[in-house]
């Protein structure tokens, strides 16, 4: 049975929609309104409240900590300074992505780690022999992002004794309300100005409150996971299982990914201290890879000739599809694209996909499968660079 968050008791009672799923074991509210799109416009124009305790969290403690963490991770974690983050991906042997999340460096000698697998056992069994300590710390954590353009406003009048201007991205600072300690991230996978607060769960209601209640004026409410899901399309973000499938979980090899197959060269250090799955990588990155993980825009006169041949509108606006669809050049499939959606900001049909490397490069054409009543087309498309919404005020 699914367990409840420790935000629980203040979104069951908003969750008009009764709509929950299941998320690492927890209950996850898919969308509070009836309709999801209040919620992913609280994103984009104001502010949204989204409950991401669910996620796995892991401590890493001990002075061979950042040489645990380098052992693993892809990015050079000694360049990780006390008060950043780094989001990083970790492989297996061959190179394959076992999964990614966030490294924290709450202080020295001090990480944080988020994951969305377990991956306890995975840290533990690399230290040995180190002296660095893995806790799991996912159930003493509860995690809300603070997510949308008003999302600074609001925490000033929060924490109203840290200076959130001189916060930057992807950077944490330890801040206090009146009687509660919290960690605040400039992190959050909206691809918008955003934070994540990381708190003692006891203390879960009663920053909901507060936030609930400076919020008002700033247009907040509570977003679920289905405004979430289009919002980190939009902003080129993977999805595990959806976008990639973990190398621990894939039935076979080509079901395996590599950092550089899914876009994360930049993650990629291989000037670093020998690393798991760093020899695979090297040869690799000397051969090229297989896969390249990219845009792809639909053309919208193109869709909408398919649609009107069954005297239909377009039917693409809604929730995210995580649907794999075939993508064609010149009648040959060169890959598939694994999620997709309408964006409602910049009103185009979007896609995030992974293509045959030598065989499609932004700005190239293809086509995309679209079904329209139960038979399947090929609309128009274009291959894109990633993300596809990226606000100024993300970074600024």
């Amino acid at each position: 049975m699914p367990i409840p968050t420790p935000f629980h008791s203040r979104t069951a009672p908003l969750c008009k929609s009764h709509e929950w799923r299941t998320w690492s074991g927890y209950l996850a509210a898919s969308l509070y309104q009836i309709n999801h799109d209040a919620e992913y416009y609280a994103i984009r124009n104001a502010v949204a409240l989204i409950d991401v305790s669910p996620l796995f969290k892991y401590e890493i403690r001990g002075p061979d900590s950042v040489r645990l963490l380098n052992r693993v991770m892809t990015r050079d974690i000694a360049k990780c300074a006390v008060g950043q983050v780094m989001y990083t991906p970790w492989c297996n042997d061959e190179g394959k992505v076992i999964d990614d999340g966030t490294v924290a460096h709450l202080e020295q000698n001090l990480f944080r780690v988020t994951a969305a697998d377990p991956n306890l056992v995975w840290l533990q069994d690399n230290g040995i022999g180190m002296d660095a300590e893995v806790t799991d710390v996912s159930s003493d954590l509860a995690a809300l992002a603070v997510q949308g353009p008003n999302s600074r406003q609001v925490l000033k009048h929060l924490l109203p004794k840290s200076d959130l201007d001189a916060l930057r991205y992807y950077r944490l600072i330890h801040a206090k309300t009146d009687r509660i300690n919290l960690t605040v991230t400039r992190t959050g996978y909206t691809g918008d100005l955003g934070y994540e607060l990381w708190m003692d769960p006891k203390h879960a209601d009663t920053v909901w409150d507060m936030l609930m209640e400076i919020g008002v004026k700033y247009g907040m409410m509570p977003a679920g996971m289905v405004a979430l899901d289009i919002a980190r399309i939009e902003a080129g973000l993977l999805l595990i299982d959806v976008d990639y499938i973990s190398s621990r979980k894939a039935h076979i090899p080509d079901q395996k990914s590599s950092p550089f197959e899914l876009g994360l060269d930049w993650t990629v250090d291989l000037k670093k201290e020998n690393f798991i799955g760093r020899a695979a990588l090297m040869e690799e990155k000397r051969r090229g890879s297989k896969w390249q993980f990219t845009g792809i825009e639909v053309n919208w006169k193109s869709l909408e000739a398919l649609f009107s041949e069954a005297d239909l509108p377009p039917l693409v606006a809604g929730r995210a599809s995580r649907t794999s669809l075939p993508v064609y050049k010149h009648n040959r499939q060169i890959g598939y694209a694994s999620s997709h959606t309408f964006s409602p900001i910049m009103k185009k049909y979007i896609a995030l996909a992974s293509l045959n490397y030598p065989l499609a490069k932004p700005g190239d054409s293809v086509e995309i499968e679209i079904t329209v009543e139960h038979v399947r087309h090929r609309a128009k498309a274009v291959i894109t660079d990633l993300p596809f919404y990226n606000p100024v005020r993300k970074r600024a």
